[in-house]
């Protein structure tokens, strides 16, 4: 029996794509929505030691794997992969291939490897360094024109990437009451999307604060660009090291998967010490609707593209946030909006594929494609979300919110 016949049978068999291999034995439909091509028995040895997502992963990283056609048909394989997939249900796939071919490999590159104690100072930079230092290049063929690396709102399924990005930024805005005159923190500014939305549109001063050196070297050129940078500054520091409060607003767009769940209570504590009394706080973060918890090391996020990362689940969100003396007014969920977004990315990363390699390699496009597109169906079928969860500093219980919520028709 073909290596591809073996790989169908280990799977559980009928599967809706094709698999080939390189014996060019091959198995499923005839026209498949995608076809898995395993290009060398080195694919089988990673698999074999590490029978789930991350073998998986790292020999497509590694190019042992490709995947034609419609990643999202391939990736439908995972709870397979996953939940059915055992070293009992690989042996006639290792026999096939022989024991000496399953020797131990080097991890791909592109897979972190980081010391140093779990979120302290000195390994959050290079875990951050690992994930966004990518290329600002890169970036921009992906993530397009706003160069925004978190979850857009979209009003409809077809409204454009760029829409939905400024959606985002002008639904953060009015949850923040933002009024000209008022100055903003943006804590993990990223590229500065939001800051420069907020000064444009909202007449604010803003202050962006991200530990990564390439996200601050461009957005201070887009802010100059712009003709901004009189009233955004853009610095390269850790949160925990602000030392100039107080502030009228702040807002945290995609930073809460990296501060990590041990140090949340110290996180929102510093928020609030930074936010001047009635002023309003915005977390907007990837959460989980189940009890918080790391993303282990045995996944493929967890070892190639988030390391360090911790989702929480919005109620320990919320809890942390009242026990830091910040009253939540509003919590939303915008799961779906990502999915949308992370397909959008896949989108501009495929069509700009060959620009993309160019600019970062193969084996990291292959873990931006990977990974985006998984995500999507992640956030798809509900194992995570993201969260939007808007506190105020109250002052004498005197909140300065409406009393309903106003932020989706103020002018």
């Amino acid at each position: 029996m073909g290596i591809a016949n073996l790989i169908s049978t280990a799977l559980g068999g009928n599967l809706p794509v094709a698999i080939e291999a390189y014996d060019r034995s091959r198995s499923g439909p005839a026209s498949p929505l995608a076809t898995i091509a395993i290009t060398s028995p080195n694919a089988i040895a990673r698999i074999a030691r590490a029978p789930g997502e991350l073998g998986f992963g790292r020999a497509y990283v590694a190019g042992e794997i490709d995947i034609h056609g419609d990643i999202y048909a391939a990736l439908g394989l995972a709870g397979r992969i996953d939940g059915g997939l055992s070293r009992r249900a690989l042996i006639p796939l290792i026999r096939a291939v022989g024991l000496p071919s399953l020797r131990r490999l080097p991890p791909p590159p592109e897979e972190a490897r980081l010391s140093g104690r779990r979120h302290g100072r000195g390994r959050d930079a290079s875990a951050i360094s690992h994930h966004y230092d990518v290329g600002n290049d890169f970036y921009e063929h992906v993530l397009g024109p706003a160069m925004t690396y978190s979850c857009a709102v979209w009003v409809a399924p077809d409204a454009g990437l760029e829409a939905a990005q400024t959606a985002k930024h002008e639904l953060v805005c009015r949850k923040l009451a933002l009024k000209p005159g008022m100055r903003l923190l943006d804590i993990g500014c990223g590229w500065g999307g939001m800051v420069r939305h907020a000064v444009r549109n909202h007449g604010v001063t803003a202050v962006g604060v991200t530990i990564s050196e390439r996200q601050a070297e461009w957005a201070r050129a887009r802010a100059a660009e712009e003709g901004l940078d009189d009233r955004i500054e853009i610095r390269v520091q850790d949160y925990r090291d602000i030392p100039d409060g107080p502030f009228d607003a702040i807002s945290s767009v995609g930073m809460l998967e990296h501060v990590g769940i041990a140090e949340l209570p110290g996180y929102v504590a510093a928020c609030r010490r930074l936010l001047r009394p009635g002023g309003r706080l915005l977390n907007h973060g990837i959460t989980r609707p189940t009890p918080s918890a790391p993303i282990g090391k045995d996944t493929f996020v967890g070892s190639f593209v988030f390391p360090d990362a911790e989702l929480p689940e919005a109620g320990h969100l919320v809890s942390m946030t009242h026990a830091a003396g910040i009253e939540v007014r509003n919590v939303e969920n915008l799961r779906e909006h990502y999915a949308l977004t992370l397909r959008a990315w896949v989108a501009n990363l495929e069509a700009n594929w060959d620009v993309c390699v160019a600019l970062a390699g193969e084996g990291r496009a292959r873990v931006w494609r990977l990974y985006m597109a998984g995500s999507a169906l992640e956030f798809e079928a509900g194992p995570v979300q993201v969260q939007q969860v808007l506190g105020v500093r109250t002052q004498n219980g005197r909140s300065g919110v409406a009393l309903r919520p106003d932020w989706e028709t103020s002018a």
